[in-house]
């Protein structure tokens, strides 16, 4: 199993960057592997048990997986995806810090079958691609969410 965890900060209201991040489809904005990702029930209500089907890029190589929002909190939000291959689970946790938001990413990627045989090799990639959403996702923010709302003025 290979796990990765990156802490970031935004500016923007917990509430907001939440209400964003729990439509999965933008993971084509924040996520740099991701090529797309689509509701596969868009005419229901976003909530637990909303699933999207996610197309990436790892290696060279185009993947599916079908992920399922598992967990939806006003400070947590879990999305697992699944294929033959893989499960994997991005949770994410949210906090009010410094007048914005703290951001815990978690990345959890268990392989299946002849695949579990890969893990370490693929370990270093998975690192990798934690740093790039580190360093995407406020950027993402940032843009998505437009100007942060002005803080007390000092006299």
């Amino acid at each position: 199993m290979i796990k990765v965890e990156r802490v970031m900060h935004s500016s923007r209201s917990r509430d907001a960057i939440v209400a964003y991040m729990a439509d999965f489809a933008h993971a084509e904005q924040w996520d740099p592997g991701t090529l797309t990702c689509r509701r596969t029930d868009a005419d229901a209500p976003l909530g637990v048990g909303t699933e999207w089907l996610n197309v990436s890029s790892f290696r060279g190589r185009r993947t599916e997986l079908r992920y399922e929002l598992t967990r939806m909190s006003d400070d947590r939000l879990t999305f697992v995806g699944r294929n033959k291959t893989a499960t994997s689970t991005d949770d994410l946790h949210f906090e009010p810090h410094s007048g914005g938001t703290r951001i815990t990413y978690r990345a959890q990627v268990e392989f299946h079958g002849i695949a579990r045989l890969a893990t370490p090799l693929l370990k270093r990639e998975f690192e990798r691609l934690g740093d790039e959403v580190s360093e995407q996702l406020p950027a993402t923010l940032q843009q998505a969410l437009g100007p942060s709302a002005p803080g007390p003025q000092q006299p």
